[in-house]
């Protein structure tokens, strides 16, 4: 990509490589230019290859030629990088449609279900109007009905402004792709006509909502060991992770938005934030059953760390390479004309590992080790009792008693530790 721009205002050649950016006669020039798109003329900062031929190949993929300075790090080093602005357009008759008709289902939904909804409720100084606020026993929900093109900032900003207010944001969208998805509290629904949106048929939540799945990891578990990723490997180890309700063991089925309206707001469904795996400054979004949070919480333990975003505001290293003005939109260097990270889809669990089970987990506590201490001789008749094969004999979780513990049938407990928890 170009490592330059040119300014609109003073007419000039901006060189991202050198530290004077070309201009050691203005020193504020770095400020400027870096500041957010809100706070300067949007169209400040052009491509270089447009400003010469009056055209660049980042036009043909709905971008604008208007540019913004981002930081980039890479290996620990942070260089400047120019990346075109998206273009600029109102939302299309049927986007509008769409956008009503989704406003008029979600405030019917929380009134058929006893809760109270405002369309285009204002706060009193006017700096939060979600599209629909539904009111319940857990608080406020701000939906936002979104199906035309946002930025991420703008997500962020009025998130940010709705959790001041007290207001939990809730994001729907009709598009994967869409900059909101993980950015705040979001579902992802099918993309239909507004009349679909508008009727009573049922509207399913495919993103955005996932489960607690729990398991322990061994030869004979339904699902491959995520570790070794295979299917004759296991870690004999604790796995929890969130999953979509298709991907859940056994399957879960599809919330509909006109339930998750109403649980939202009574508080059966919360939001989560999950931190990735392989960079823990990104987050993953979802809402999930209420008693999976608390579940949750006891395996893995609360999400303390204060949630960033990437500012990349390491010291700059400039190159000082020769200026480039070509346009690559569209090739290799793509990635960099995105700020945002890639983000996983059904991939994205929170994987969690333990070596072991944690004790306040059992529901039958240990009342002694959990050692089998038998000859091969009781092994054997043991076995015979249960009707199961030799190497399935284990001791019981709570009083260590030799049982049918693995394999097929295989129970965790005797019948009498199982019986204190039933009664």
């Amino acid at each position: 990509m170009a490592n330059g721009v040119f300014h609109t205002g003073y007419q000039i050649i901006v060189q991202l490589t050198r530290a004077d950016l070309g201009h050691p006669d203005r020193p504020s020039l770095l400020e400027e230019i870096t500041q957010p798109i809100g706070k300067r003329d949007r169209e400040l900062l052009q491509c270089l290859e447009h400003y010469q031929r009056g055209v660049c190949q980042a036009e043909e993929h709905d971008r604008s030629p208007w540019m913004a300075i981002r930081r980039r790090t890479i290996g620990g080093r942070t260089t400047l990088v120019a990346a075109h602005l998206p273009v600029r357009r109102t939302p299309t008759p049927e986007e509008s449609d769409k956008h009503k008709a989704m406003k008029e289902r979600i405030a019917r939904a929380a009134e058929q279900h006893g809760l109270s909804a405002k369309v285009e409720a204002r706060a009193q100084d006017g700096q939060v109007r979600p599209d629909v606020l539904v009111s319940g026993p857990a608080g406020r929900i701000g939906w936002e009905a979104q199906y035309s093109p946002i930025t991420a900032t703008i997500v962020q900003r009025r998130s940010q402004a709705a959790a001041d207010h007290g207001i939990t944001p809730l994001w729907v969208t009709n598009s994967d792709s869409a900059a909101l998805i993980d950015r705040a509290p979001w579902a992802m629904v099918d993309d239909v006509s507004w009349q679909r949106i508008v009727s009573h048929n049922v509207l399913l939540v495919r993103a955005g909502v996932r489960h607690l799945q729990r398991w322990k990891c061994s030869r004979y578990s339904e699902r491959r060991c995520p570790i070794t990723e295979s299917d004759f490997s296991a870690c004999n180890r604790l796995h929890v992770q969130w999953d979509l309700p298709a991907l859940c063991i056994p399957e879960k089925r599809h919330t509909e938005v006109d339930e998750l309206v109403a649980t939202s707001a009574d508080g059966e469904y919360v939001p989560m934030r999950i931190p990735n795996q392989n960079d823990p400054r990104n987050y993953t979004r979802m809402w999930v059953p209420a008693e999976d949070r608390d579940q949750w919480l006891d395996i893995v333990g609360p999400d303390d760390e204060p949630e960033t975003t990437p500012s990349g505001d390491g010291e700059l290293t400039f190159t000082g390479e020769p200026l480039d003005t070509a346009c690559r939109y569209g090739e290799e260097t793509m990635v960099f004309n995105d700020p945002r990270p890639r983000r996983a889809k059904a991939d994205a669990t929170g994987l969690h590992t333990f070596d072991e089970i944690p004790q306040r987990l059992f529901k039958i506590p240990r009342q002694r080790e959990q050692r089998l201490d038998i000859t091969p001789q009781q092994r054997h008749a043991t076995a015979a009792l249960y009707g199961c094969r030799v190497w399935d004999i284990g001791p019981c979780a709570g009083c260590a008693t030799p049982i049918h513990r693995y394999g097929p049938g295989g129970a965790h407990a005797c019948r009498t530790c199982r019986s204190r928890i039933s009664n």
